[in-house]
């Protein structure tokens, strides 16, 4: 099932960032599968380092940039059972920075396909209502996994 995944973008995109729209809108569809959310609907604003620390001082209180930040739209989305011809549900809006994705897959020597689909799972989860803990890092873990062989990545 496809999900309705709007990407905004807010920056020059940095060399080092693997994906197009297209490809990144791909690869969320993977993840939503994984995860469990297929059929959810989200935003990904892909902004840069000074976008996202203006974002994380505002509504985190933390100074300075991060990779990404989760904005969902409610405490506990309504992911039960959809009946037929209703809408996704809208899990809310992620701010990805693209600067990170390439400065940490390089500094963690990850493919940054990889890489990304982490930091989207991540942030993803967050948006379902996970917080941190060991049931989220496995089930990011596995969705990073999943990429991993729709991809073929070789580590």
């Amino acid at each position: 099932m496809t999900c309705d995944i709007s990407i905004v973008n807010e920056t020059r995109l940095d060399p080092r960032f693997p994906f197009s729209r297209h490809e990144l809108g791909d690869l969320m569809n993977i993840l939503l599968d994984s995860l469990g959310l297929e059929g959810c609907s989200l935003v990904i604003k892909l902004v840069a380092d000074q976008e996202i620390a203006r974002l994380n001082k505002e509504f985190m209180g933390c100074v300075g940039p991060t990779n990404v930040l989760s904005f969902p739209v409610a405490d506990e989305p309504e992911l039960g059972v959809r009946q037929e011809g209703e809408g996704p549900v809208f899990l809310g809006e992620l701010a990805l920075s693209v600067d990170a994705v390439g400065r940490e897959a390089s500094l963690y020597g990850q493919p940054p396909v990889l890489h990304l689909a982490r930091l989207l799972a991540h942030g993803t989860l967050h948006l379902a209502g996970y917080d941190h803990g060991d049931s989220m890092y496995d089930m990011t873990d596995a969705a990073v996994d999943r990429v991993q062989l729709e991809y073929a990545v070789v580590e």
